[in-house]
């Protein structure tokens, strides 16, 4: 079936989340929706308020501009416009964006009568966010503690509690995070590896199939999950990864106060060692 019969298949008006068929229309392959229209409102607001942000500081180059949450004197109550206020608002439309998109991502995938795994792992990525900019500072009891918004600020926050934790890379959560990521990272690109060379033969040499894919592996590493297995444990491990890198930053703080490398002295108590 050509593509564009497939999409005029469950081009359908109504069935939306919020019932009717408000926006429920195409614009050419893209579909709109109520929540097409609300991503678009927040991103929009919300992209204004760092150029507001930008101009009141008096640059527009990208690496410096700089958005920071409110001082913690403030607590987790609401902070004047250019002392954190507007860093309030921008965090409410990255979730108000972030949220509709989900939500958007869900009616499409219920128009063409696909399971929801590709809003959910979305969802997960939305997560992490959530907990680095609402979790934590709510656990720790201000918006200070959250990252502000600009690449080099970004940066500085991220190396600077880092190193607040003396090791970060100490923290468990954070290992299996990396781990997994690194695992995320292997694991397709052999995959990737695997089909162009099944894809791209040598001269004289016919395209192979997924049989000849099963059997590499199943003599490289005794094992093959096959050709959809093998995205379900790309899709795992990715998701795996971000879940553990939300852990791992919401357990610095809230739960633990001191040097990350402290926590494994268990293992040194432990009485196999004496």
């Amino acid at each position: 079936m050509a593509m564009l019969n497939f999409e005029r298949k469950y081009r359908v008006r109504g069935g939306t989340l919020i019932g009717g068929d408000l926006f429920d229309f195409w614009v050419g392959p893209f579909y709109v929706g109520f929540f097409g229209v609300t991503t678009v409102f927040f991103s929009f607001l919300g992209t204004a308020m760092i150029l507001w942000g930008a101009a009141h500081q008096g640059t527009f180059n990208v690496w410096t501009i700089n958005i920071a949450p409110p001082d913690l004197k403030y607590g987790l109550g609401p902070a004047p416009m250019m002392e954190g206020g507007l860093w309030q608002i921008i965090t409410i439309c990255a979730l108000g964006a972030f949220g509709s998109w989900a939500l958007r991502e869900i009616e499409i995938a219920r128009k063409l009568g696909m399971g929801l795994h590709v809003p959910c792992t979305y969802l997960v990525a939305v997560f992490a966010y959530f907990s680095l900019e609402v979790i934590r500072p709510v656990m720790m009891g201000a918006w200070g503690h959250a990252f502000p918004y600009g690449i080099m600020s970004h940066l500085d926050w991220v190396s600077n509690t880092g190193y607040q934790y003396l090791h970060f890379h100490y923290n468990p959560a954070h290992m299996l995070a990396v781990s997994l990521f690194f695992a995320t990272t292997l694991a397709l690109s052999l995959h990737g590896a695997l089909v162009l060379s099944s894809t791209n033969p040598a001269a004289g040499q016919t395209v192979k199939t997924p049989e000849h894919e099963d059997t590499f592996f199943r003599d490289l590493i005794g094992y093959s999950v096959g050709t959809l297995g093998i995205h379900r444990v790309g899709l795992f491990l990715a998701v795996s990864a971000v879940f553990w890198s939300a852990v791992c930053i919401i357990l610095s703080g809230p739960f633990w106060t001191r040097g990350w490398p402290e926590w494994w002295t268990w293992w040194l108590n432990m009485p196999i060692w004496r």
